[in-house]
């Protein structure tokens, strides 16, 4: 049966959409992994945003962003892939606000020459607003992102695990390499608090790829 007639909840529309999920991802995964497993998850990852979903027409959209990732970590885990690339896990409660923020900049710094992944123990359900107006404000643009939890699969193929406050809520794998950010941050109920964060986050995310020895891009955008 397959894994996505058994959520008996979607609509025609998404049911739709989730099939065209599922022929993409097929496409893009071809000779790694099979209809039946890419199904299973994009069901699964429909599963994480079906409870608190805000708008429930993004759901199929959500779904295949975040099976994605999971099948892109999934394939470096099962391949041992090898391509001198690090991998970098941004971990917080809500993965809301800096987790999003440190991704921000490491996709903006490193290019393609990294990986970068993010994920929440208590996802929220949208972005920090005001976390999104500061990155805009050094040339950044988060607001594409979205609240997620971490799973098995990414937090398997990550090289190094940042938290950034989460405590005993974030997952510990043997093996792996951890680094805990402890930021004093205000309530991010304000650009104005952000800022100092954002550019604290900045600061270490430059710090972090030096030490992993990624070239930083000289046009990225400096606070």
């Amino acid at each position: 049966m397959s894994h996505l007639k058994r959520l008996e909840t979607f609509s025609i529309d998404q049911t739709y959409a989730l099939e065209t999920a599922a022929r993409q991802l097929e496409s893009e995964f071809v000779g790694t992994f099979n209809r039946e497993t890419i199904e299973k998850f994009l069901a699964t990852s429909y599963d994480q945003f079906s409870g608190r979903a805000t708008v429930v027409n993004y759901l199929p959209l959500l779904a295949e962003r975040f099976a994605r990732q999971r099948l892109h970590a999934l394939s470096r885990i099962e391949n041992e892939t090898r391509d001198g690339k690090p991998v970098v896990l941004f971990l917080c409660v809500h993965n809301a606000g800096k987790s999003q923020m440190a991704l921000g900049f490491m996709k903006q710094l490193a290019g393609d020459r990294a990986i970068g992944w993010s994920g929440g123990s208590e996802p929220g359900l949208t972005l920090n607003e005001h976390s999104v107006a500061a990155m805009r404000e050094v040339g950044i643009d988060i607001s594409g992102e979205f609240p997620k939890p971490w799973t098995e699969e990414t937090l398997k193929a990550a090289d190094v695990v940042v938290t950034m406050g989460c405590g005993d809520a974030c997952p510990v794998y043997p093996g792996k390499r951890y680094l805990d950010w402890e930021i004093d941050a205000l309530p991010g109920t304000s650009i104005e608090n952000v800022r100092p964060v954002r550019d604290e986050i900045e600061q270490r995310v430059r710090g972090l790829l030096e030490e992993l020895g990624v070239e930083i891009e000289e046009k990225a955008a400096a606070s």
